[in-house]
């Protein structure tokens, strides 16, 4: 990892893991068909429209920001993702999981359907290119998957194992099923085990983060 060259424009693109695989068959079964910006690293609160040099240096202190290079992990980059919406559009999407923690004991399973507030002209709606959920520490889950979305991407996400490390896991679909783990051995001397649930609307780029807990109920 490394900081850009801020002196110049530069565009820096990485591919997906998918889209590093299509790459890797050379048989032309790779094509760029969608692409995310995100702007995380910009602090818009530098913007001076004071600036005592006038208005060509009211964005200087923004222009100046050093910039890390793009990296695939999106638990560290890329979490606010610019969207397009509708002209005239007053208020911005805020989604609604009906839940502001999540609390489960060992075993307990849950299935959350989210909903986006003020999207499309709508008070709450369901939105047509689902929902993307990615839990921080997979391990807490014997069971994470998304349903109701049935393309290439959300399939190969959903159907996606791990080896039991400590990564996190995204899946895509109009609901998300949780189980919590049955395995002892991760709690060590600790009743309870804490990661968060991120979710974002794949149309909207409206996002919510929630608390999970884990408890230990089995000895």
């Amino acid at each position: 990892m490394g900081y850009l060259n801020n002196g110049v424009v530069t565009v820096d693109a990485i591919l997906t893991k998918k889209g590093r695989e299509l790459l890797a068959r050379g048989d032309g079964s790779f094509k760029v068909t969608q692409f995310a910006l995100a702007d995380d690293e910009i602090d818009y609160t530098l913007y001076n429209p004071l600036h005592p040099s006038g208005s060509q240096f009211y964005g200087q202190a923004i222009e100046n920001m050093p910039l890390l290079e793009a990296f695939p992990d999106e638990t560290k980059i890329m979490k606010y993702k610019l969207a397009t919406l509708p002209r005239g559009t007053s208020k911005l999407p805020l989604l609604e999981a009906g839940y502001a923690a999540i609390r489960l004991k060992q075993g307990g399973s849950l299935a959350i359907t989210p909903q986006t507030l003020n999207y499309l002209g709508a008070t709450s709606t369901f939105e047509a290119g689902g929902y993307t959920a990615t839990i921080a520490d997979v391990r807490v889950m014997s069971n994470f998957t998304g349903v109701g979305i049935n393309t290439e991407e959300a399939e190969r996400l959903n159907t996606v194992t791990t080896v039991g490390t400590n990564v996190s896991k995204t899946v895509i679909g109009t609901s998300i099923n949780l189980t919590a783990t049955t395995v002892n051995t991760l709690f060590g001397t600790n009743t309870e085990l804490q990661t968060t649930l991120q979710i974002i609307g794949r149309d909207s780029g409206a996002r919510i983060t929630i608390p999970v807990t884990i408890t230990k109920v089995n000895n």
